[in-house]
Order: C-alpha cells, then structure tokens, then sequence
C-alpha cells in the first residue's frame, strides 16, 4: 500500500552519492505543474474504476490538441548545475499495442521559472508498449549552457490524436540533495519529520 497521505514525499537519502530519491503518487488529489501547449492537455486526478497501480488514485491525461505533441509537467527540479545526475520514471498504462495512445518520459530545461523554457533536455527514445502498467525512465546529466539553464522539468508525454487516454502512477525523481524538488503539491507550509532514517515532507 502507498504511504503517500496528501503530499507526503518519501525521500531516501543515500549518503555516500549525496541524492535525494522522492516518490509521488497523486494521492493528495493534485494534477500537474503546468502544460504545453496551453490547453492541450486534461490532466485529472482519479481512483477506480480507473486504472490506478497502487493506492488510491493516478494521473489521468487526456490529450486535446488537434495536432501536436502534448506536454504534462509532472515534476521540476531546480538548484541543478553542470553534471549534476536527474533520474526519474513513472509508471504509464497503455493496453494498446501499437497503436495509439502511447505515453514517453521527456524533459526540458528551464531558468528560474517552470514556464521560463530553455531548450529541450531530450528523454527516453521509449514509449509505452501496451502491455499495461510499464515503467518509463530516464537519467539527465544537467548542462547549464553557460548558465542560462538552472532547472529541469520533467514531462509525461502523449502520443495521440486528441480525446485519448494514459493513466500515470508512481512517479520518482532522484536528484542531488542540494536541489529543490517540486511536484504537483498544494502550496501550504511544509512539515517535517523523521522516523527510521526516512525523512518525510508533508504540505
């Protein structure tokens, strides 16, 4: 069972390569951090019937756009500098095998805002197979481009004509423990606490 209560981000911290491991799984009722295009996506918050791995809700984005690509940010890191590591996957469900939809872990970078875009980061050549839940992941060595970079946001792609659906679950991000890690949170004031060598943030 997903210990996740409202945003409960269990972080691992592993001492000897200073990361930060958080995993998310929807179960506070949010959605993404943002879109692109505007619009394009319908990103809701559900529990059964849908397709849920494992608690009580997922991700749900439907895909609206007439023509492109779109973009569901599902989390965002900042503080990054030159070499730093990023890992991040997510589960997707697809039960169409070769055809569409089809679900891709991607990411971009920005500079000092999620909406402040500075170029593609590129992800996973992968998409999802239509076997069901299957994890999609992939690693960044971050690259600051002479400082015009500073952030990574990290998107759950759809690959569809508009009006179908993937369901996404059991999000992770591993990031230096010297970033900030933002995901689809209420904004509330943070609480911490620790029990067992596992540090908990809950907003």
């Amino acid at each position: 069972m997903k210990r996740l209560v409202l945003c409960a981000l269990m972080i691992l911290v592993a001492v000897p390569a200073m990361a930060t491991t958080v995993l998310y799984g929807w179960e506070n009722g949010e959605t993404i951090l943002g879109m692109y295009p505007d619009g394009e996506v319908i990103a809701t918050n559900v529990g059964a019937p849908d397709p849920v791995l494992s608690g009580l809700r997922s991700l749900k984005l439907e895909d609206a756009s007439p023509s492109s690509t779109p973009q569901a940010y599902v989390a965002w890191i900042s503080g990054l500098t030159d070499g730093d590591i990023v890992t991040a996957s997510f589960y997707c469900y697809d039960t169409t095998p070769d055809v569409e939809p089809s679900g891709r872990i991607w990411g971009h970078y920005v500079n000092g805002a999620i909406d402040a875009y500075a170029g593609s980061a590129g992800g996973s050549s992968a998409y999802s197979t239509g076997i069901g839940w299957e994890q999609l992941s992939y690693s960044w060595t971050f690259d600051s481009d002479g400082g015009t970079r500073d952030g990574l946001v990290i998107e759950a792609r759809t690959y569809s004509t508009a009006g179908v659906i993937v369901w996404i679950d059991d999000l992770m991000v591993e990031a230096p423990e010297a970033c900030q890690i933002i995901l689809p949170c209420e904004t509330s004031p943070v609480e911490e606490s620790t029990w067992g060598g596992i540090k908990a943030l809950y907003r």
